[in-house]
């Protein structure tokens, strides 16, 4: 089974999933670097702008999956070895890169929340983390709890977002070197970890859903 059926390690999941996204270097963590040592309120704002495109793409998912009476299993498996496989995919990429850091990421001049927004609508891998990973997830909480279960997972995800990138906009006001060479490698290998263990439990949820429901 692709998905995730007990509530709470659906809740886990969905927190450690969101944060080997959210914890690696990418556009909107760039720009909360540049613009947090002026002003400790950029993380909030940068999160805010992500989620006015992150929030109706889950809504969006959400009720494109309400088409479907009963979710086919095809849809399951191919999302979840999708899901899988790109998850795995990262993993590697991110291991590979591990050592290397991106100097040619730039903040945003503009308003930090307008930054979040141009930010991830410019993201490819943003979309494609949300037709795969993240519909995987959606699937979960439609399947078991219904809308109220994807209102919580929609808000535990955003929370992953605003949590962190409010944290390191407030310790890089107090500290710029907060973002150390230790640091990055602490996180990083984290993130590696996650990446791998859910691809995994991904990739081989769909393959026994697979071969239960074709054998």
């Amino acid at each position: 089974m692709v998905v995730v059926a007990d509530f709470y390690a659906f809740l886990i999941t969905v927190v450690f999933i969101s944060l080997s996204g959210v914890l690696m270097p990418g556009p909107l963590f760039a720009i909360t670097l540049k613009k947090a040592s002026k002003r400790p309120s950029v993380g909030a704002l940068v999160s805010i702008g992500h989620g006015i495109i992150e929030l109706p793409l889950m809504l969006l998912i959400y009720f494109a999956l309400g088409q479907f009476a009963n979710i086919p299993a095809q849809v399951e498996i191919v999302v979840g070895l999708s899901g899988g496989l790109f998850m795995i995919f990262m993993g590697i990429r991110t291991y590979r890169n591990r050592n290397r850091v991106d100097k040619n990421l730039e903040g945003s001049a503009q308003d930090s929340v307008v930054a979040g927004i141009w930010a991830t609508a410019a993201n490819a891998g943003f979309i494609l983390w949300w037709l795969t990973v993240g519909t995987t997830l959606i699937i979960s909480a439609k399947q078991f709890y219904g809308f109220l279960g994807f209102s919580v997972f929609a808000g535990v995800h955003w929370l992953c977002d605003f949590v962190w990138y409010t944290i390191i906009a407030i310790l890089v006001f107090k500290s710029v070197q907060f973002w150390s060479a230790k640091t990055h490698k602490v996180i990083t290998f984290f993130c590696i970890t996650v990446l791998f263990a859910f691809g995994v439990l991904f990739f081989g949820s769909a393959v026994n859903l697979a071969i239960e429901t074709f054998l």
